[in-house]
């Protein structure tokens, strides 16, 4: 090798070492997820009361 070659090599060597010489920075797990609903509320939904339907039905 010439002294060019070696100079190139370290030179590229340490372009290498500064992009690719450490790990990247941990990500914490709760900033990997997103909590939404899946689906919209139905106001309707929870409107059923048991007592209701004993006075309609038993009465």
């Amino acid at each position: 090798m010439t002294h060019e070659e070696t100079a190139d090599s370290t030179a590229a060597e340490a372009v290498r070492r500064e992009r690719f010489g450490k790990l990247p920075e941990r990500i914490r797990l709760e900033d990997t997820l997103e909590e939404r609903p899946a689906t919209v509320p139905d106001p309707a939904k929870d409107t059923y009361n048991p007592d209701e339907w004993l006075v309609r039905n038993c009465l």
